[in-house]
């Protein structure tokens, strides 16, 4: 897919979508773009400025030439976004909208795809959590923390996976990416980029699914640098989980074991080993659970943990944006049918200590993080509530 140095050092960087009401994406990534080295120009045709920042109504007003843009506008006028990019000449695209393949609706991620064709750009996503690099200040992600310089590159389908890993001090990274839905841009594309990037040192992948197994096992085998795998869907209930998540269905685990085999990478059990953090081993008496969280990725890889101890497993993935209200509901209406287990990753929009209040001792809580769980693990504690951080 050609040069990716504009994903991660762009000057100016267009924000579709910016908005100054609190809680909305558009928001929560003018928040984190705050500290960004380069340009940021909003484009919103309903404010004058957001946060301080004159906007403008569509990127064909603005007169800046901009290397990026990040779309996190309603997906059915996703597309004419970036219609509006194309001949604004703008040649890279992270869409960070979800509601394309992975919600059942192809036939709007293709119109996405053939539009960006037609127009030379590359896009990354749909449905992704966008890309870190701490190295110019640059964070278009939901995530609490951002962490400080390092040399490892992680590239994944979940981008609350990324929320997890990110909250530990002792996470250093050289750049960050979520691929979503790969509609475009794949692990291989990224492979390459790292490749050739001299901070990093080695590269971490979370995968659920890959689009082109050849190409990736090529690129795998020509790296010069580490490559280390952790992979969702080794069960059939684990592949079941990772559907909802970004529209994977993945092959059969066998297939995958020889293709990493073949591609000479390092396939760990979780991210917690990738990154240096001490695993933890869930406990659970029971032989029927059912997982509740904010985090698809994180569902997929416990279902896998648990399915593989003989536990049946149901999941309801809540997505991202999910608030103690939406945890409380779902709560209420699973309770009495199997042991219930609280997923929670630290997201901009999510609420660790309100989900914390709502659980009891029948409750296992999987708050994956350390500094923004701080609060949450207190009243764990309190309530004698049994809780893990630190198991995927």
């Amino acid at each position: 897919m050609g040069d990716l140095k504009n994903f991660f050092s762009p000057k100016i960087i267009a924000v579709i979508g910016a908005s100054n009401e609190e809680g909305k994406v558009g928001n929560v990534l003018m928040e984190k773009l705050k500290t960004f080295k380069g340009r940021i120009v909003p484009i919103n045709p309903k404010h004058d400025y957001v946060l301080g920042k004159k906007t403008y109504a569509s990127v064909l007003k603005c007169p800046w030439k901009i290397d990026l843009a990040i779309i996190a506008i309603p997906a059915q006028i996703a597309v004419s976004a970036l219609e509006e990019c194309g001949k604004k000449g703008i040649k890279n695209a992270i869409v960070i909208t979800a509601g394309f393949s992975e919600a059942g609706n192809k036939e709007l991620e293709d119109k996405l795809v053939e539009t960006a064709e037609k127009h030379n750009i590359k896009i990354l996503g749909p449905n992704c959590f966008g890309i870190v690099n701490p190295y110019n200040n640059f964070d278009c992600t939901f995530s609490n923390s951002t962490p400080k310089k390092g040399s490892t590159a992680f590239i994944s389908q979940s981008g609350a996976l990324w929320s997890y890993v990110s909250d530990f001090e002792t996470t250093s990274i050289s750049g960050f990416v979520s691929l979503g839905n790969q509609a475009m841009l794949t692990f291989s594309d990224f492979i390459e980029y790292f490749n050739n990037d001299e901070k990093t040192k080695r590269i971490v992948l979370y995968i659920e699914r890959l689009k082109n197994g050849k190409k990736f096992v090529e690129i795998c085998r020509k790296s010069k640098k580490p490559i280390i795998v952790i992979k969702a869907g080794k069960t059939k209930k684990g592949t079941e989980a990772t559907v909802s998540h970004t529209g994977s269905l993945a092959t059969d685990f066998e297939i995958y074991k020889g293709a990493f085999k073949q591609a000479k990478v390092k396939v760990l059990d979780s991210l917690a080993e990738a990154f240096g953090l001490k695993k933890e081993n869930i406990k659970i008496k029971e032989k029927e659970v059912k997982i509740i969280g904010n985090a698809g990725g994180a569902i997929a890889l416990l279902t896998d943990t648990l399915t593989e101890k003989g536990i049946k497993v149901q999941s309801k993935d809540l997505l991202g944006t999910a608030l103690a209200k939406d945890y409380e509901n779902e709560i209420k209406k699973s309770e009495g049918n199997a042991k219930i287990l609280v997923v929670l990753t630290p997201q901009k929009m999510s609420q660790p200590e309100e989900v914390a209040k709502i659980l009891n001792k029948n409750h296992i809580a999987v708050f994956l993080g350390d500094k923004s769980m701080k609060k949450a693990e207190k009243i764990f504690k309190d309530r004698e509530i049994k809780y893990y951080t630190k198991c995927c």
